[in-house]
This record gives structure tokens, C-alpha cells and sequence, in this order.
């Protein structure tokens, strides 16, 4: 007993003796501790696109940064400044500082206006219940061309066994009123020409285009495509809608996951119109969460297809930029977004998360 209890003695002072001797110290309880880990917070500044409309589906403009209310995380988060972008260009802006400015017009002198970047998006079906209402819906956006200015650009795909282009971005709406008439329904799409800066030819995967088998797979490749396009962009998706039904469960494709994501960095705000003849259907599902998630709306079509189109050129006619102080933490990279109007009767569609980047 006596041995055991010397041999330990002599092993623990020849320990510290050599901590000593080697310029080091004692181990102590406090070293067999785990270290521990402190919650950093990053603060930094979120660029939003929110679009304030009326009961009529109508933009509410003249407003300022005290008129929205943004939670980041279900937390209040300080909107610093807005901006109004559209068609009475950016010289309503409100409280915005200039390197802001020239951060939303992409460099354009001050009160220059930026054309739009819309995208036509029409899904194919040759289903009776569907293709009355696309065919009408071919029929209405010819006529929505009117309400576009000279500097708009306008883009048209369409997708039924994959994704095909028909036009790239254009100021020519004569070119989108000729493949609206004829081309959709009644032909295959010729070579698209090229077109200068910015592109979606040049930013497309085209391979992956030939094999899309679905409106999920499609949508990540658009959002994709137009993410290192310049400034915010829309899309008008005309319809019937996504997704397999299981039992009760609507169920999505994985890529919808990409899609989200794709959209929403690319600032894409996706606009659904419903060609379905049936004042509710499975599919609309899909065409729903799309626009929620990327700050659009959804809309049927079959009963009141003027009030549809009406809602959409009001809501395409311009947005608000909010610039929003964001604190959060930094194990976190995707946030949940939530925008409010404070004191004005509307609603706001903006998207409902964003990615740190």
C-alpha cells in the first residue's frame, strides 16, 4: 500500500518538475475542460425586392422605409432606405444614398430608367382542360406587350417534353407577337440569334435544357441562367402546374430545392398564371409555392382573364428595393424572410427566404 502510494507521488512530482523545467506549467483541472464555443453574429446589409400592391392587385408608390416592416428569423430588422423602381424610373427614389442608387440601376446615370428583363415561360399540354386556356392566355399577352416600354426586354421559352427557346432577350415585340401567334403551338423553334449583353443564351445550360423532364428541372435552370444576369428580373409562368400526387401528399422533384435557391439569388420573381379549366386542381400546388417563395403571385385564369393580366402588368410595372440592416447568426446560411406594409392598406410579395451569399 505504502509503495503504490510513493510510486504515485514520485510520477506526479517528476510531471511537474519537468513542466517546470521545460518552460511550460502545471496541468491543472481547468485544462481537462472543454473549450467553450461562443455565438458569433455577422451584421450586414440585404438587398430586397418588395412589391407593394393594392386590393386590385395595383403598385402603391410614394412609399418610405417606415412603411415596411421586415423580420429576418421571425427578428425585427431596421429597413435603412427604399428605393422605387419601374416605369417612372428610379427618380422617386426615397432616403436612397448613391453608392445604393448605382448599385439598383446597374451604373445608369441618375434617373435613367433600366429596361425590364421579362421572361415568358408557357407549359405545353395539349389536354383539353388546358389547351383552351393557353390558347387564350397566347392570345391576352400579346395584347400585355402594349403596356412594356421601348426598353424592355422580353425573353420566351416554352417547356412540354423539354425546355425550348424560342427568343432571347428582345426589345423587338413584334419578333414576341409572331412566336405568340404562330410559333408555341404550331412549331419547333428555329436557331435563336444572338443577342448582345445580357444574354440568357449565353448563361443557359443548353445541354441540360434538351434533357429537362420537368417544370422543376426547368425552373432551377432558368433561375440558374438568370442569376449573373444584372439587377432584378420577372418571370410570367402560363400553366397548368407541377408535381406528384401520392395518396394525399403532393410531392416534388429534388431540383426544386436548386430552383428556390436559383430564383431567388438571381432576384427572379416568378408570376403563375393558371390555364387549367377548374377553379381548383391538384397541380396549382406547385405553381403556388413557386410564387410565394420568389416574391410573385398566382392567378387562375379561366374565369377572369383580364383581371389576371390587369394584376400582372401592375405588378411588373415596378418594385420597391429595400436595403435592410440584417444581424444573424453566422452558423446560419438560410433565412427566413418576412415583409409587411405599416399604416397603407396592401399587401407586399417579396420572397420568403434568402441565402447568405
Amino acid at each position: 500500500m505504502r509503495r503504490g502510494f510513493g510510486l504515485a507521488l514520485f510520477v506526479m512530482v517528476a510531471v511537474t518538475v519537468a513542466g517546470v523545467r521545460g518552460g511550460g506549467r502545471a496541468f491543472t483541472a481547468q485544462d481537462q475542460q472543454p473549450p467553450r464555443h461562443s455565438e458569433h453574429v455577422i451584421v450586414s446589409r440585404v438587398m430586397v425586392d418588395a412589391r407593394a400592391v393594392d386590393s386590385r392587385g395595383q403598385p402603391i408608390r410614394g412609399l418610405q422605409a417606415s412603411h415596411f416592416r421586415v423580420r429576418v428569423d421571425g427578428r425585427p430588422a431596421r429597413v435603412e432606405s427604399v428605393e422605387w423602381v419601374g416605369e417612372t424610373g428610379p427618380g422617386a427614389r426615397l432616403g436612397t444614398s448613391p453608392a445604393e442608387t448605382s448599385s439598383v440601376a446597374q451604373g445608369a446615370p441618375a434617373g435613367q430608367r433600366e429596361g425590364r428583363l421579362i421572361v415568358l415561360l408557357f407549359q405545353k399540354d395539349l389536354e383539353p382542360s388546358r389547351i383552351v386556356g393557353l390558347m387564350r392566355m397566347l392570345i391576352d399577352m400579346r395584347e400585355f406587350l402594349d403596356s412594356l416600354g421601348p426598353d424592355d426586354r422580353v425573353a420566351v421559352l416554352s417547356f412540354d417534353s423539354s425546355l425550348r427557346i424560342w427568343l432571347d432577350f428582345t426589345t423587338n415585340m413584334d419578333k414576341v407577337r409572331e412566336v405568340l401567334q404562330h410559333g408555341i403551338l404550331f412549331k419547333y423553334p428555329p436557331r435563336v440569334e444572338p443577342v448582345p449583353p445580357p444574354a440568357l443564351m449565353s448563361t443557359l445550360d443548353i445541354v441540360r435544357a434538351n434533357r429537362a423532364y420537368s417544370m422543376e428541372e426547368v425552373l432551377a435552370l432558368l433561375g440558374q441562367a438568370l442569376e449573373p444576369l444584372p439587377g432584378s428580373k420577372s418571370v410570367v409562368l402560363v400553366g397548368h402546374g407541377f408535381g406528384q400526387l401520392s395518396g394525399s401528399t403532393l410531392n416534388f422533384e429534388a431540383a426544386y430545392a436548386e430552383a428556390r435557391r436559383a430564383l431567388q439569388a438571381a432576384r427572379a420573381a416568378v408570376f403563375c398564371l393558371d390555364v387549367t379549366n377548374a377553379d381548383s386542381h391538384t397541380l396549382e400546388a406547385g405553381l403556388e409555392m413557386t410564387a410565394e417563395d420568389t416574391g410573385g403571385f398566382f392567378a387562375r385564369t379561366h374565369l377572369f382573364p383580364a383581371l389576371a393580366m390587369a394584376r400582372l402588368a401592375g405588378a411588373l410595372s415596378g418594385h420597391y428595393v429595400l436595403f435592410v440592416e440584417v444581424t444573424t447568426p453566422t452558423r446560419r446560411q438560410v433565412h427566413d424572410l418576412e415583409v409587411d406594409l405599416m399604416g397603407v392598406d396592401g399587401r407586399v410579395l417579396a420572397k420568403r427566404s434568402y441565402i447568405d451569399q
